[in-house]
């Protein structure tokens, strides 16, 4: 274990981010009971620990399947199996992260809430766009992020004050500020916690492999990250790992579902 927890030192932006936030009014720091300092100094499983023990019932992880969320499953299942877990049901997952899902649940005896997105969205979504728009304008395709994705993360994060995260500074440049726990302005200010936010990719896979926990099989096929079916393909070794997601945009720099931007995309 003690390979994957040596952690880099935060980046100068990543610290001043979080603690601007976090001194905030409503986002104090003594209302958390702990400086930014101390929890960036942390090992991804101390960010845990405290983060259940502060806030309980009331904080959840949110996880698409990925190697990083993977890995907090694990975590989470020797810290505390009970703890909340939820997912967004886009139902345009791949079969393979489906199949993953089950193997989640027999290996870890673990259930989690899964959020759709609403009927009557999709339905007007399809009927006046089609059932691929996705592929026909950035604009659309945001569209149809905010209608699968956006909306049920945000029917997922209400009854929450804080979520849990699977994301890394280095997965795109949008994320790079990152902090290990921050104010989510994005969602009312609720907290968001980053366990994983110093790790690389190597520690990710390193734990998986040092404690044989399962992953989506189309990592081992060349999809690196893994998104909706329809918005997803395999990459070139050594290319950019989301170069497969919306690989038809033309300016694909800091491509985000919306997830972690939370937008209110409109056509």
């Amino acid at each position: 274990m003690s390979e994957n927890n040596v952690s880099t030192l935060p980046t100068r932006v990543a610290l001043e981010r979080a603690q601007e936030a976090l001194t905030r009014p409503g986002g104090a720091l003594e209302d958390l009971g702990l400086d930014v300092e101390a929890i960036e100094a942390m090992s991804a499983e101390d960010v845990l620990r405290w983060s259940l023990r502060r806030f309980g019932r009331r904080i959840a992880l949110s996880t698409a399947f990925g190697p990083e969320g993977m890995v907090l499953i694990d975590m989470l299942s020797r810290i505390d199996p009970t703890a909340r877990i939820f997912t967004i049901d886009t139902q345009r997952l791949p079969t393979e992260t489906y199949s993953l899902m089950d193997r989640v649940r027999d290996q870890y005896g673990a259930t989690f809430e899964v959020y759709y997105p609403r009927p009557d969205n999709v339905d007007k979504l399809t009927t006046q766009y089609g059932f691929t728009p996705f592929y026909k304008s950035v604009g659309l395709r945001k569209l149809c992020c905010n209608v699968r994705k956006v909306e049920p993360l945000r029917r997922a994060l209400a009854d929450l004050d804080a979520w849990i995260t699977a994301i890394r500074r280095d997965q795109v440049s949008t994320r790079a500020g990152a902090g290990k726990v921050e104010i989510d302005d994005k969602h009312g200010g609720i907290v968001k916690v980053n366990p994983l936010a110093d790790w690389s990719s190597e520690q990710v896979w390193a734990y998986i492999r040092t404690h044989d926990v399962p992953y989506n099989e189309l990592h081992d096929r060349g999809y690196p990250s893994i998104g909706c079916a329809s918005c997803t393909r395999a990459v070139a070794p050594g290319d950019d790992p989301r170069s497969g997601r919306w690989w038809w945009e033309a300016d694909r720099q800091g491509a985000e579902c919306g997830i972690h931007t939370a937008p209110n995309w409109q056509v």
